[in-house]
């Protein structure tokens, strides 16, 4: 018998242990195909909600925000980028770039999660993991996400309504507001049936693990 899960994967577009948190997932889940179904919703999570439009140097903004050096931050890249191919997830090998805001990516996907098709919201965060950590791409550049947008078959004509307005933006932002207040402050952390917590990017087996074990206590 298949259990069916709820995940709620509350992550951000700019954290790149978020795309490699969600490509283990995937690769628990179809680990687990035949046991459990999963019913993934994406949440909002800004780890920079005051960034400007104008976005900060990647280097500049790690070294003000957590004092690393930059051998340090090459260090971690390696890291990354080692355990972003562990489950298929191409970073940029450039290492360089901005920090952009996000704000619009997540007003997108809270939209195509309302309006979208099954597994659209789903596509669209992939698509825009993969212009931001693998193209490396302006995520507050409405052109971009009008792209992802295009590129997952949403509509992009309401998607430019959207932009062009703040709909959808006291949605986010309550959202966002829900899962701060019951204590997730670090992304991803993914939420099993809102009860069970996964905290970071875990490798697949942990993932597979966890979620093996929720379904066995709910049968």
């Amino acid at each position: 018998m298949t259990t069916s899960l709820k995940i709620d994967f509350v992550s951000d577009v700019s954290c790149p242990w978020c795309a490699v948190g969600l490509g283990a997932l995937e690769e628990a889940l179809g680990k687990l195909r035949g046991e459990v179904s999963a019913e993934l919703h994406f949440q909002p999570f800004e780890l920079n909600p005051k960034m400007g439009a104008e976005g900060q140097d990647i280097g500049e903004h790690l070294t003000q925000k957590y004092g690393s050096t930059a051998e340090q931050q090459v260090q971690i890249r390696e890291t990354i980028r080692a355990r972003g191919a562990e489950v298929g997830f191409e970073f940029n090998r450039n290492g360089r770039g901005r920090i952009w805001n996000t704000f619009d990516a997540h007003r997108l996907l809270h939209w195509a999660e309302l309006e979208g098709a099954p597994g659209q919201q789903h596509a669209l965060k992939k698509a825009l993991l993969a212009a931001c950590h693998t193209r490396s791409e302006a995520m507050g550049d409405h052109g971009v996400l009008l792209g992802c947008v295009r590129e997952v078959g949403l509509d992009e004509a309401r998607a430019g309504a959207i932009l062009a307005n703040d709909e959808f933006a006291q949605a986010v932002r309550e959202r966002e507001g829900f899962y701060t207040s019951v204590g997730i402050h670090s992304v991803p952390a993914v939420i099993v049936n809102d009860r069970h917590l996964i905290s970071g990017g875990q490798p697949a087996a942990v993932f597979e693990q966890a979620l093996r074990q929720i379904a066995s206590e709910m049968a």
